[in-house]
């Protein structure tokens, strides 16, 4: 027998008798509420309002909830509005035994806890409507069981970055998500995530509002309220909820009208455009003069995010409140094309590694068979780097996201960490690995294993190590610049492995000193080496006699932040200075004039020869890269990088898998990966630091045959101040 709402009233004041408390005022107003809309034939359902509820209330409200299986309520929603005193715990007690009538949870106050938030994320909820504003996750990772619910709203998450990999795995039926105002800026992790949502149909990350008259008294109504307040709470044993960022407080009216969980999805009519868009004109160049964008996530200012998404995500028909028409569609496929790569080397499907291997496999047992009639040509044209780029193709398509870890070093009897600050990998054994530190040690590591191989500690004679590179014909020799002027030559076979007291010169020799260095480089064949530093001048070093041969002065009109030599070519060599240019020199020449002189609209951070000596690439500050050809200057390629209108956003960029693509990483920004022919961007790899809330910095980077390692800081004041070695193995990208 159905139990009327009048019987449920009388028997949630007999539990509340029983368990000597006063019936709650707000739990007997939304009975009378539910009475009404049943009298009217609308939706018998029930609001509770969790603000209004203390934790005396619980048990008869437990009792009377009980009963609502059984009842003519047909659905209940929970909602939180402002600071509430109710124990979290008694909260998710409360949500749970509604069970399965449970329709909105509505959550806006941060102050429920870690334990709150992991609980929901971990067990899940019977609700169709969640909502979670100002929620402190930091990456997103639902795990629990969320099958009813088609409508998420984590709105203002100032602390979220990043999404689990799986983490929409559990939430099938879900159609409407937005994520306004919260930190998600990775355009790849963010579509790998969304991916898994079969049903998604609406998304946002910010709010477009027309543009008129309507719009001042809108925004007028419904103002956010900035009152800032620091809340602080260990999180050490938490590394997905961030509970040291501010949060903001909310006026309770909706801060975007018209999605709630009654608000059926707008329709559309046969071409896909909406009656209330008319105004949306063909072109998109149009959205900016007839919209504002409202509280916008940071992923919505990278290039072409509209259009990334859009592409990727094919089943969306609403983006930002703004439909998705056929139009949209063609040019967001024709944009992706022209900026984007969806898999290296111009694949167009993802492919299994062991797909590859069986066909390399069996085309081999045929090359085996034809070889004895006619001589080995590689099949249909395909070059010798065929498989290998091949399996780079499938590797990365595998996953979007970056077997990331910081490196923990055994074998050296130390007690006190490391402080990272620059690095080169080995050019022949690639499971080796230097890196100098802040404080003057020079450390050969396997990478691989972590074992440390050699220490050279600082014993006083150096500062900040500033400058390594290894010789290439004598790879177990290596030379080492400090920003003191210190240069070294080091025999890492006649170095100890353990710290044993002072070492004394184990296979070590002395160069001249070279004022406030910060770069040396050796030359192809192992005879010179050239340093640079905060001065207009290089200095030329013989490596054999040990002796500075010549300093050449005035080079350029400021400090000259690096120097590199050819890869092939002993005499030739290029320099990048703050002062915009980037020169090409040669020794045979007695540079006194440069062979070229390009110049960047701001300071040149670094530069450096593609492996085969074609290019030279030139990173400037705040994300100016171009690449030149080697020969004559002339301008090859700009990489299509926003700038982030920052002048200490120092840029760096190496090239990987030969020169096929480049590596760029900022101070303030995630790594790119972009195709070093075409300039489309392949990949972006965000970084997090260790502790929450904390930024990461790439100081160094470098791109090996294996993977992608960096060195990052998580300081946040110092962005030369160095935490540890991150290395971050993105996959073989072979050839």
């Amino acid at each position: 027998m159905v139990i009327d709402i009048e019987t449920l009233e009388d028997r949630y004041i007999d539990s509340c008798r029983r368990h000597d408390v006063f019936p709650n005022s707000s739990i007997l107003s939304s009975l009378f509420k539910a009475e009404v809309k049943k009298s009217n034939h609308e939706l018998c359902s029930l609001e509770i309002l969790i603000d209004d509820l203390k934790d005396a209330d619980i048990a008869p409200l437990f009792d009377l909830c009980m009963n609502f299986d059984a009842s003519e309520i047909e659905a209940v929603d929970v909602r939180n509005e402002s600071s509430c005193v109710l124990n979290g715990e008694y909260a998710l007690s409360l949500m749970r035994a509604i069970n399965q009538k449970l329709r909105v949870v509505h959550l806006q106050d941060p102050s429920f806890g870690k334990d709150f938030l992991r609980d929901i994320s971990q067990r899940g909820l019977a609700c169709q409507v969640l909502t979670l504003r100002c929620s402190r996750f930091r990456k997103l990772n639902f795990m629990g069981e969320f099958m009813h619910i088609h409508t998420l709203n984590l709105d203002f998450s100032s602390s979220l970055t990043s999404f689990q990999e799986d983490c929409f795995n559990c939430m099938p039926n879900l159609m409407r998500l937005s994520m306004c105002d919260t930190r998600i800026t990775n355009l790849w992790t963010t579509v790998a995530a969304l991916s898994k949502l079969p049903s998604l149909i609406e998304l946002r990350f910010q709010y477009w509002q027309y543009c008129n008259d309507a719009v001042t008294s809108f925004i007028s109504s419904s103002v956010i309220n900035h009152d800032v307040q620091s809340m602080v709470e260990d999180s050490s044993d938490d590394s997905e909820v961030d509970f040291t960022s501010r949060h903001h407080k909310y006026w309770l009216s909706d801060v975007f009208p018209g999605w709630s969980s009654e608000v059926p999805l707008q329709n559309e009519n046969e071409d896909g455009e909406e009656s209330l868009q008319a105004a949306f004109t063909d072109s998109n160049a149009d959205v900016s003069m007839k919209y504002m964008s409202r509280h916008a996530s940071p992923i919505c200012y990278e290039k072409h995010y509209r259009e990334f998404m859009i592409a990727s995500l094919p089943n969306l028909k609403n983006l930002d409140n703004m439909p998705i028409r056929k139009i949209d569609k063609e040019r967001a496929t024709g944009i992706f094309s022209q900026y984007f790569e969806y898999l290296p080397y111009k694949w167009k499907h993802k492919e299994s590694v062991v797909s590859i291997l069986q066909k390399r496999e069996i085309k081999s047992v045929h090359n085996k068979v034809q070889s004895s009639k006619h001589r080995l040509s590689y099949p249909s044209g395909k070059s010798q780097y065929f498989y290998s780029r091949s399996l780079s193709a499938a590797k990365l398509g595998s996953s979007t996201w970056p077997i990331l870890h910081p490196l923990s070093f055994v074998g050296c009897e130390l007690d006190k960490g490391f402080h990272p600050r620059q690095f080169e990998y080995h050019p022949s054994d690639s499971s080796l690995m230097v890196f100098g530190t802040l404080d003057g040690e020079v450390v050969v590591i396997n990478h691989e294993t972590e074992h440390i191989l050699s220490y050279i500690p600082s014993l006083g004679a150096m500062n900040s190590v500033l400058g390594l590179c290894w010789l290439k014909k004598y790879p177990s020799k290596l030379i080492a610049g400090s920003d003191n002027g210190s240069l070294k030559l080091y025999d890492i076979y006649h170095i100890p492995r353990k710290v044993t007291g002072l070492h004394g010169n184990f296979g070590c020799v002395t160069f001249d000193e070279f004022d406030q260095l910060t770069s040396v480089h050796v030359n192809s064949m192992d005879e010179l080496f050239l340093a640079s530093g905060y001065s207009r001048n290089v200095a030329l070093y013989d490596i054999n006699s040990g002796k500075r041969l010549q300093v050449f002065t005035d080079m350029h009109r400021g400090h000259i932040n690096v120097v590199k030599f050819a890869n092939h070519s002993p005499s030739i060599f290029a320099t990048s200075s703050f002062d915009h240019d980037v020169k090409m020199w040669d020794l045979r020449q007695k540079p006194i004039h440069p062979c070229f002189t390009v110049s960047s609209s701001r300071g040149n951070v670094m530069v450096c020869f593609s492996p085969d000596d074609q290019y030279i690439l030139a990173s400037a500050v705040d994300n100016e890269v171009r690449q030149y050809l080697a020969v004559d200057g002339r301008l090859h390629l700009v990489f299509d990088i926003a700038p982030t209108d920052s002048s200490q956003n120092y840029t760096r960029s190496y090239y990987m898998n030969g020169r096929d693509y480049i590596i760029s990483g900022s101070c303030d920004e995630h790594i790119r990966i972009c195709c070093a022919q075409t300039g489309r961007r392949l990949r972006d790899i965000s970084l997090e630091g260790r502790n929450l809330g904390s930024s990461v910095f790439v100081q160094s980077l470098r791109g090996d045959p294996f993977r992608i390692n960096l060195l990052a800081s998580s300081d946040h004041a110092n962005k030369d101040d160095s935490d540890d070695l991150r290395p971050c193995p993105f996959h073989s990208m072979g050839g």
